[in-house]
């Protein structure tokens, strides 16, 4: 059973070239519905931009739209970004822990496995960039 559910964002076309897309849109943190978010520094939001293909000829710059991603696509995101990292740490610091007896060697070792784990993922960043794709569509 495959999961629709998606994560949208209103947003503003900034510019066209051919079928690319380039739509900015504020990005809000979790707790932006939140009734105390007014005691809250202003840095729970942010302006992102993201580029989609779109083949239709259907939109014009500066119209706003809504930015559609599969939450699904969320969820590898922060598999890849935050929880398979931490895994990689945890289990580096374990095995030089028990190898070395040394704590200062297995933490420097267990923290410099992320520099070869970012690497890869920054080689493979074209791969990556074509399983996160967003769709636009039109506000009624």
């Amino acid at each position: 059973m495959s999961n629709n559910k998606s994560v949208e964002h209103n947003g503003r076309i900034e510019s066209i070239d051919g079928s690319k897309i380039n739509v900015s849109f504020i990005a809000y943190s979790g707790c932006a519905s939140c009734h105390a978010k007014s005691y809250c520094s202003p840095s729970n939001m942010e302006e992102k931009s993201v580029d989609i293909y779109d083949f239709s000829n259907q939109f014009n710059i500066g119209e706003d739209v809504r930015v559609v991603m599969s939450q699904n696509l969320g969820f590898k995101a922060i598999w890849l970004g935050y929880i398979q990292p931490l895994i990689f740490v945890i289990l580096t610091l374990i095995i030089l822990s028990l190898l070395t007896k040394n704590e200062a060697l297995s933490g420097l070792g267990s923290i410099s496995i992320l520099i070869p784990y970012y690497l890869i993922l920054y080689l493979f960043r074209k791969k990556l960039k074509q399983s996160f794709s967003f769709t636009i569509k039109k506000i009624e």
